[in-house]
């Protein structure tokens, strides 16, 4: 009898304890893989998700929080800054472009951000691709009670172009009364996998002149998001505004502030970290306790083996082959695993942030985390091996107790 065969015979003797034993290996495999692939993805695509914009220029007070709010549109703003900060950054040297953002007010718990034109002229999804309306609607007209969605908020809200709608005050959770205006949807931006999917864009105006906002402030905004000719700028702007300034916060560039907040989360990382391993260490221990338990069972057959002709390491290699066939079956049945707490964990943070992790992105993880597992499963069965190795084969041929 082959060594596969004899592998493949014990594999269909032993199916509940073979199945079992590999489910505990897909569950280390599926958790394992998720927590790297999420740690990975998330930080290099969320460093990235700022639409080609380098630095938010907003009022005093926090980087992180500034860059939450300006770009992926989460926590409060800060503060407001006056017209001419606007006109202000749009003039400094190295600037070359600087987009104005007002928020304050959402719908069905969506946020309305308010921005000019130019915001679309400069958001790059990706290098050299911009947002697109999709066919059949277009850009807002400033000046006008327009909206444009983005492809979340529309989704969520069944909005279409043509709809109508009156903004609440306030963000969601703490709407308050909902303004007198009523705007007109006019388009639905194509999904970018960004936050501005989870944005409702109107004309700056709106956001600054919507009833119950105070006309004192019309001209204020919220934030800035500026684009750079070069980073000589952004070091000036920093000094300029962080060290010499007291009354504007200059965040940039943005990708770093990102990281930090990742620097921050370091901790949960390492615990998901850390709780992979465990269920990775129990599934190969259940490998271990399941063969070795087995082969109290299989004293018989293997003396009979080794009575028909089969030599000690033949029965040696059988054991860690099969060792290795239960992790790798594991491993299989692992990346299904990882599908689906994958696609639940990026369903989650696109619902969260706008922004789409790949669970199939390249990554060495993906290929050497199941390789790593197959090789342990098999180093699991050199015990088993070993006991069945030293098997006598007088003692064990008599009747099968």
């Amino acid at each position: 009898m082959t060594l596969p065969l004899i592998v493949a015979k014990s594999l269909r003797q032993h199916a509940l304890s073979t199945a079992v034993t590999a489910l505990s290996i897909a569950l280390a495999v599926g958790l394992w893989l998720t927590v790297w692939q999420v740690k990975e993805q998330a930080q290099t695509t969320f460093a990235n998700a700022s639409l080609g914009f380098d630095a938010v220029l907003g009022a005093r007070g926090s980087k992180l929080q500034l860059v939450l709010n300006a770009v992926f549109h989460l926590e409060s703003s800060p503060g407001n800054l006056r017209g001419e900060d606007v006109e202000a950054v749009q003039r400094a040297a190295g600037v070359e472009a600087a987009v104005p953002l007002a928020v304050g007010d959402s719908y069905g718990g969506w946020r309305l951000v308010g921005t000019t034109l130019d915001f679309f002229r400069q958001a790059e999804p990706a290098p050299g691709r911009r947002l697109a309306v999709r066919t059949g609607g277009r850009l807002f007209e400033p000046g006008f009670q327009e909206a444009v969605a983005g492809s979340l908020a529309a989704a969520n809200l069944g909005m279409q172009p043509g709809d109508e709608f009156h903004p609440a005050h306030g963000f969601a959770g703490a709407e308050g009364h909902d303004h007198e205006e009523t705007y007109l949807v006019v388009g639905v931006l194509e999904p970018s996998n960004t936050p501005a999917d989870r944005v409702i864009w109107i004309p700056l105006e709106g956001i600054q002149h919507m009833s119950g906002h105070d006309p004192a402030t019309a001209s204020d905004v919220s934030a800035v998001l500026v684009k750079l000719l070069t980073p000589v700028a952004g070091f000036r702007l920093d000094t300029h505004y962080n060290q010499q300034g007291h009354r504007l916060t200059w965040a940039w560039p943005i990708g770093r502030i990102v990281a930090e907040l990742f620097a921050k989360l370091a901790w949960l990382e390492r615990v998901l970290e850390l709780v992979a391993y465990l269920v990775a260490v129990v599934a190969l221990g259940s490998v271990l306790a399941s063969l070795y338990s087995s082969m109290n069972e299989r004293r018989h057959e293997i003396a009979i083996l080794r009575a028909l002709g089969a030599r000690r390491l033949t029965l040696f290699g059988a054991i860690v082959l099969e060792s290795g066939a239960i992790a790798a079956l594991g491993v299989l049945a692992g990346g299904l695993v990882y599908a689906a707490l994958m696609t639940v964990a990026s369903g989650f943070i696109r619902a969260e942030t706008g922004v789409l992790l790949d669970p199939w992105t390249g990554s060495g993880t993906l290929f050497l985390a199941p390789l790593l597992m197959i090789l342990l499963g098999a180093a699991a069965g050199l015990v088993p091996a070993l006991k069945a190795y030293r098997n006598p084969v007088a003692e064990n041929l008599g009747p099968h107790q």
